[in-house]
């Protein structure tokens, strides 16, 4: 029975797709089979779409996250690439000022160029550690420079690094000579970078702002005419024997990387200082003579 019912089923759907060919009665029919069915298509395949469309998008989103970030680890490298370039050039520019400023001020003269490793943290001392020590001829009261005037000395030095007590440091004391007139006097330090003080200097003498300082050479520790400072304000107090003056260091104290050692001929210093004894003695010897004349 059911195969009886299989076969007029088969001759059943035979008959109709000739008559479909044959003919152009079905078509109308498809059409409106067609226009009911295709919106029961659209809410079948709905759900299946929503989630290849979930899909996607979420593929997608966690591309452009990885994209983002690793766009940013890029930029991060290339930013600090960037900075260290600049930081070399700086440094070259640096190292060729200091070599330039030796090749100038230091004829026949011993220098050693070090960098700076550490500054001092205490805020009452003004001191940097360099990375030059005793076993590289480094000795304690050595004068140290950058590319454009004195910095300090050294204060203490072991085989492998040296402390260098900066101009600035209350301790530090420098005999100086005005540039203009050959006045000569002694710069202290203020405790603050870029802070120093022309001291015991009579309110009569002739200091003015912009007068250039350099080292005189007394002392025997600073050679002769190196930058110290600018002097850049003056003020008198009434009835004081003395006025104020402040200075500022030629050397950028809380910048240079690059330091400058030098071995100041001592027998130059000793030539100075032997000069100055000896115009002492002459210029008090008038006095003298007219005193024993009494």
């Amino acid at each position: 029975m059911r195969g009886l019912q299989t076969l007029l089923l088969i001759l059943l759907a035979i008959a109709l797709l000739v008559f479909d060919y044959r003919t152009t009665y079905f078509v109308k029919i498809r059409l409106i089979l067609a226009t009911i069915v295709t919106p029961l298509q659209y809410v079948v395949s709905a759900p299946f779409d929503l989630v290849d469309w979930m899909s996607t998008s979420l593929t997608t989103q966690k591309q452009l996250l990885a994209e983002n970030t690793r766009l940013r680890v890029q930029k991060m490298l290339l930013d600090a690439q960037l900075q260290k370039s600049f930081e070399l050039e700086r440094e070259n520019n640096q190292l060729r000022a200091l070599l330039e400023s030796a090749k100038v001020q230091t004829a026949n003269t011993k220098v050693l160029v070090a960098q700076v490793l550490a500054v001092d943290s205490d805020p009452f001392v003004q001191e940097v550690i360099i990375d030059q020590g005793s076993a590289t001829g480094i000795y304690v009261g050595q004068p140290v420079l950058d590319a454009t005037g004195i910095m300090g000395q050294v204060v203490s030095t072991v085989p492998t690094v040296s402390r260098i007590m900066l101009l600035s440091d209350t301790r530090s004391a420098i005999p100086i000579e005005l540039v203009r007139n050959g006045l000569r006097g002694i710069v202290v330090g203020r405790g603050e970078y870029g802070q120093l003080a022309l001291v015991h200097i009579p309110e009569a003498a002739d200091v003015k702002v912009g007068d250039q300082l350099v080292s005189s050479g007394l002392g025997q520790r600073y050679p002769v005419g190196y930058p110290v400072g600018v002097v850049t304000h003056t003020k008198h107090y009434s009835g004081q024997p003395f006025m104020e003056i402040a200075v500022q260091p030629s050397a950028a104290l809380d910048r240079s990387r690059l330091v400058l050692l030098i071995w100041p001929q001592q027998e130059k210093l000793m030539q100075l200082v032997q000069q100055e004894l000896t115009e002492t003695t002459k210029a008090s010897k008038p006095f003298k003579d007219m005193h024993s004349n009494e």
